[in-house]
């Protein structure tokens, strides 16, 4: 699986930054975080042990919907979906839709290299 490179920096810089590659005065590396995180109290609730956990299982069985995976995983699909939403929001797993009913998950990264600055 890819490894994924997650940044930390205030909102303010993050911001910055953007706006700084928008404007063409930065060009981003490839070797940049693609995905940022405002502090290591957010970046730790979203990569929680548990969720960490369950990226490896959607990693593994490669489920077909949202509720093939509570199946799997002892979850609700309520709660599932809405750990989903935010893994998805952060680029951490795509939704792909199979038809009009079902969204199948699939993991974009189960390893991860976080750049921070002191």
């Amino acid at each position: 699986m890819t490894m994924m490179i997650i940044g930390i920096l205030p909102q303010e810089q993050i911001r910055e930054r953007m706006l700084a590659i928008a404007q063409g005065s930065i060009k981003p590396q490839p070797n940049d975080p693609k995905i940022w995180f405002t502090s290591m109290r957010s970046l730790a609730e979203v990569l929680s042990d548990a969720n960490r956990a369950l990226l490896k299982v959607i990693s593994q069985s490669q489920p077909d919907s949202i509720a093939a995976l509570a199946l799997t995983t002892g979850r609700s699909p309520g709660n599932l979906s809405r750990t989903l939403k935010t893994m998805s929001n952060y680029g951490l797993i795509e939704m792909q839709t199979l038809d009009q009913r079902r969204r199948r998950p699939v993991v974009k990264a189960t390893e991860f290299q976080i750049l921070m600055a002191a």
